[in-house]
C-alpha cells in the first residue's frame, strides 16, 4: 500500500469536515447548488483512490465531493463553484453535481444516474489503442447498474478487455427505495456473465481493506487483465440530496446508522482526529473565505461554455 494509514484517515477526515461545513452554510443560500454529501461514506472513496496511481483517470457521480477532493482537487476553487462565484471550478455554471479536476485525473462527474459510465468506458478504450499504462475508474453508486448503459459498458469493456475499473459504492438506497425492491439480479453473477472479475468489500468503512482490495485489482487491470467489478459496502448519514438526516421519512432507522457510525473510524479515533482537526479547520475557512471574498460572473459569462 502506497499510502499509510494515518494519510487516508487524514483524507477522509478532510473530505468529511468539508462537507459539515457545507451543511453548516447551507441554510444561509450562499451555496446555490443542490448539493449530495458523502458523510458516511468518505473512508472508502479516500482508501480507493488511495490505491490508485495518480495518472489514473476517474469518472463518478453527483456525489462527488468526496471523489474530487480525494483525487487532489483545489478546495478553494471547490467552495468557490458551489457558491456559484466566477473563480470556481467551472466558473460557477456547474455547482456541486459536475464536479471535475482533470488536473489530477478526475474528469468528471454528473447529474444524471450513470452518465458517467459510457465516459469513462470511451477514456478506457482511447487508452487501450495508444497503448498507454494508465487505467481508468468509473465509481459510481449501485443504482446506476440497474441502467441500461451499465450492461452495455459490461459487455464492451469485456469483449475488448478494457483497462476499466467499475467501482460500485452500494449503500443500498435510490433516494427512498431499497435495493431488495429494485434489483432481481444479482451483481456478482452479472458481473459473471461477461467473465468479469468481480470482489466485494463488505465494510467501506475498513480503510485497509479497501485500499488493499482495490490496489490488488488496480494491478490486475492495469496488467492487461481486462475490466473487473469492485463493490464495496457503505452507509449514507444524510438525506439523499441536501443536509438533514430524514429518519422521519421512515425509509430507514436511526439503529442502522448508529450501527454504522459506531464503527466509524471519523466519529471514534479521537487521537487522529485531535492530531489532524485544526489543521484541517484551517483549511477548509480559508477556503470558504477565497469562496465568500470571490466575485460573481459577469453578465457576459452567462451564455460562455454552455452548449
Amino acid at each position: 500500500m502506497k499510502t499509510s494509514y494515518e494519510e487516508m484517515f487524514r483524507q477522509a477526515l478532510r473530505i468529511r469536515l468539508a462537507e459539515e461545513k457545507i451543511a453548516e452554510i447551507y441554510p444561509s443560500d450562499k451555496i446555490q447548488s443542490p448539493v449530495h454529501l458523502s458523510i458516511g461514506q468518505e473512508p472508502h472513496t479516500a482508501a480507493l483512490i488511495a490505491a490508485l496511481a495518480d495518472t489514473d483517470q476517474l469518472y463518478t457521480t453527483y456525489r462527488s465531493h468526496a471523489a474530487y477532493l480525494a483525487k487532489g482537487g483545489d478546495m478553494p476553487r471547490m467552495f468557490a463553484e458551489l457558491y456559484g462565484k466566477a473563480a470556481g471550478v467551472s466558473k460557477g455554471k456547474a455547482g456541486s453535481m459536475h464536479l471535475c479536476w482533470p488536473e489530477t485525473g478526475l474528469m468528471g462527474s454528473s447529474a444524471i444516474v450513470a452518465a458517467t459510465l459510457s465516459h469513462a468506458l470511451g477514456a478506457a478504450y482511447a487508452f487501450q489503442l495508444r497503448g498507454r499504462s494508465e487505467i481508468v475508474v468509473s465509481l459510481t453508486g449501485d443504482d446506476s447498474t440497474e441502467e441500461g448503459v451499465f450492461h452495455e459498458c459490461l459487455n464492451f469493456a469485456a469483449l475488448k478487455k478494457l483497462p476499466l475499473l467499475f467501482v460500485i459504492e452500494n449503500n443500498g438506497l435510490a433516494i427512498h427505495s431499497h435495493l431488495a425492491t429494485r434489483q432481481a439480479f444479482s451483481l456478482e453473477k452479472l458481473a459473471g456473465a461477461y467473465g468479469i472479475p468481480y470482489t466485494l468489500s463488505k465494510d467501506g468503512l475498513d480503510m485497509p481493506a479497501v485500499a488493499g482490495a482495490a490496489g490488488r485489482i488496480a494491478a490486475r487491470v492495469r496488467a492487461g487483465g481486462g475490466p473487473e467489478v469492485y463493490e464495496i459496502r457503505a452507509y449514507r448519514y444524510m438525506q439523499h440530496v441536501g443536509v438533514a438526516q430524514d429518519f422521519d421519512k421512515g425509509y430507514r432507522d436511526r439503529a442502522e446508522y448508529e450501527a454504522w457510525r459506531a464503527r466509524d473510524p471519523l466519529a471514534t479515533d479521537k487521537t487522529l482526529i485531535a492530531k489532524f482537526k485544526s489543521e484541517l479547520d484551517r483549511e477548509i475557512a480559508a477556503a470558504v473565505d477565497f469562496a465568500e471574498r470571490s466575485p460573481f460572473p459577469s453578465c457576459d459569462e452567462v451564455l460562455k461554455d454552455v452548449c
